[in-house]
């Protein structure tokens, strides 16, 4: 999985010129872009943080697919882990969100002219 985001960067920094808000969204884009990520997210939203297992626990997926999608999570910048004894409790990334509508508002050509 994290192959596939250095290329997915390489690819998208490749077909912009200067590429810092492009390579930004393409990577938040790419954190939302399956619906058990979405799930996660929603999920500590709605609670602020949770623990791994409790995740997997709301979650009809394994362990090892629940904790693929927390570490696209955390490599695209929707969520931060920490480590708490032998857990690791995760949280939204604090502006993440501001900063993905942010950039997707960038994408509107009216805003842009």
């Amino acid at each position: 999985m994290t192959e596939r985001i250095r290329l997915m960067k390489r690819l998208t920094g490749a077909k912009t010129k200067g590429g810092k808000a492009e390579e930004a969204l393409a990577s938040l884009a790419w954190g939302l872009a399956h619906p058990a990520r979405v799930a996660i997210l929603r999920l500590l939203l709605d609670r602020g943080e949770c623990v791994c297992g409790a995740i997997v626990d709301r979650m009809p997926l394994a362990q090892a697919t629940v904790s693929q999608h927390l570490k696209v999570l955390k490599e695209t910048g929707w969520i931060e882990g920490e480590i708490d004894g032998p857990r690791v409790c995760y949280c939204p990334t604090q502006g993440a969100m501001a900063r993905f509508r942010e950039l997707l508002q960038s994408l509107n050509p009216g805003e842009r002219r």
